[in-house]
């Protein structure tokens, strides 16, 4: 044993010394940051929050491409809890399949298979994500997964090549559960989605929303007119 041990070591004072030092594990790879000038080209995007938004700024991001027999998501929400979607028949909460990302408490994102059940997320343990990553930055969870287009039936997990209404939440975590989502009355798709179709499509937050209504542009319309006719 003496002799086995010697040679090691002096093996190891010669790789030092020529300069060769042992091999060492290779790197992890960074998380990609999630590109937005691909949406409406080759993925479908929805951002939330405001005008001009992207994935780091918005505060809800999602997008969606098909990759072969995959669907590939991406999500990020101003958060540090959780982010989700949702596939619907309707635009209620209520007998949904629902994909999380969550944080836990030991700063890894993990993604997580659920069914909501009225307004109860129930955690079902089979899981069709893969390829599954996530990063926790700048108070932002972000990720990245994929799901087979087509599934077995089942109830709790749809086929993602019909078209479904996407609902998005997002919220904190309590020891890497989620909690409820941070806003009264979460976004919704306007309408059914496809993934055979892309869109960039953009929903102003509720901070954004006010002058957009057709009767505060009126408001605006009419006091602009009372201050330029009144007389002075």
């Amino acid at each position: 044993y003496c002799f086995l041990f010697l040679i090691f070591y002096l093996v190891m004072i010669y790789s030092d010394y020529a300069g060769y030092p042992f091999p060492t594990a290779p790197p992890v790879d960074p998380f990609a940051k999630i590109r937005v000038d691909d949406c409406g080209k080759t993925k479908g995007c929805f951002r939330y929050g405001k005008p001009g938004c992207n994935a780091e700024t918005c505060d809800y991001f999602l997008s969606y491409r098909r990759i072969g027999a995959d669907v590939e998501f991406e999500l990020s929400a101003d958060t540090d809890g959780w982010v989700a979607v949702g596939f619907s028949s309707d635009k209620k909460m209520g007998g949904d399949d629902v994909m999380a990302c969550v944080h836990d408490d030991n700063g890894r994102v993990r993604i997580q298979h659920f069914y909501n059940v009225g307004q109860w997320a129930k955690e079902i343990q089979r899981n069709p994500a893969r390829d599954e990553e996530g990063v926790f930055e700048n108070n932002r969870v972000t990720c990245r997964f994929k799901r087979p287009v087509y599934v077995p039936r089942e109830e709790t997990i749809v086929d993602l090549h019909l078209s479904w209404y996407y609902l998005f939440a997002w919220g904190p975590a309590i020891q890497g559960s989620i909690t409820r989502h941070d806003i009264d009355s979460p976004p919704v798709s306007e309408r059914v989605v496809s993934i055979y179709k892309y869109e960039d499509i953009f929903m102003p937050s509720a901070a954004y929303q006010t002058f957009s209504s057709p009767f505060c542009l009126l408001l605006i319309v009419a006091l602009t007119f009372y201050l330029l006719m009144g007389t002075p």
